[in-house]
């Protein structure tokens, strides 16, 4: 698999097929492993999905793992490729970054596509009880050590409640794997620290009411909301894709079935034949408009 080299660091990606290039941005505690079971089914085109800096086989620099870092190197990835007319695909904190490019570059995206993804900065009200515990947890003064000093987010997110079905053993250990000790494991609770509850971190606040109003305000840009069924939703259950039909332009909504937080593991096939169908809806695979 090819790697970019881009500020500090390296990052990791796959890269298969030509054409339109399609890029799927995975979340936390994910990679791009998480995307295996949804590429093969999304037709034709450029498929792309980096990991990370900090996650995956990307690399670990020195960094405060902030989403502006993160959004720096993804900003420098895309450059060194020269991807533009670009379809993207996120999750979780993949999709949250896949707004903010697209906000700040506007005639470079034709399209968006998310699941279980920040929207909107949300009160504490807001979330799920499961996610309330998690957010509580994680902001706790014992978080360092109970969750740098053993691989528990990794586990609890592809064997525990973050999926339907326990993700294989062999799947598991390529999760595990970037992640053997305290500090590579320190991105990780970087990102699920930053989970914008209260007006809390203002910085990245800002930054997502900026995409807000990008979304709401791009009626030439198709977007693709996935929901799912079940208790697994952390980020968009009913009222939030309510927030989403009221408040993102161009905006269609495709239920792709019972899943949790990780749908890409429960649900691969339903989203990928979403997603692809999308994309031959708005002609997003041919010569840009």
């Amino acid at each position: 698999m090819p790697t970019a080299d881009i500020l500090d660091s390296t990052l990791h990606y796959q890269d298969t097929g030509s054409g339109t290039p399609v890029v799927l941005l995975h979340g936390n505690p994910a990679s791009s492993h998480i995307w295996r079971h949804v590429m093969p089914g999304l037709g034709g085109g450029r498929l792309l999905a980096p990991d990370l800096i900090g996650m995956g086989r990307s690399g670990k620099p020195e960094l405060a793992y902030s989403f502006a870092d993160h959004a720096r190197h993804l900003d420098a990835w895309f450059d060194a490729l020269g991807l533009d007319d670009v379809v993207l695909v996120g999750h979780d904190w993949g999709g949250a970054l896949a707004f903010d490019w697209a906000a700040r570059h506007p005639s470079r995206v034709r399209g968006i596509a998310f699941l279980e993804t920040i929207v909107k900065p949300m009160a504490w009200e807001e979330l799920s009880p499961q996610a309330r515990q998690r957010s509580r947890t994680v902001l706790g003064p014992d978080a360092e050590e109970a969750l740098l000093g053993a691989d528990t987010l990794v586990r609890m997110a592809f064997t525990g409640g973050g999926v339907r079905t326990p993700v294989s053993d062999e799947d598991l250990a390529a999760y595990l794997a970037p992640y053997p000790d305290r500090a590579s494991r320190r991105p990780l609770l970087a990102w699920a620290r930053q989970l914008p509850l209260g007006g809390e971190p203002a910085g990245l606040v800002a930054r997502i009411e900026e995409y807000d109003a990008w979304l709401a305000a791009s009626p030439d840009v198709p977007k693709l909301l996935m929901t799912f069924r079940g208790a697994g939703s952390l980020l968009i259950g009913e009222e939030m894709a309510r927030w989403c039909r009221d408040h993102i332009a161009a905006l269609e909504v495709a239920d792709c079935g019972e899943a949790g937080h990780h749908a890409p593991e429960d649900r691969p096939e339903e989203i990928a034949a979403a997603v692809s169908a999308w994309i031959d809806r708005h002609g997003l695979r041919g010569p840009a408009r």
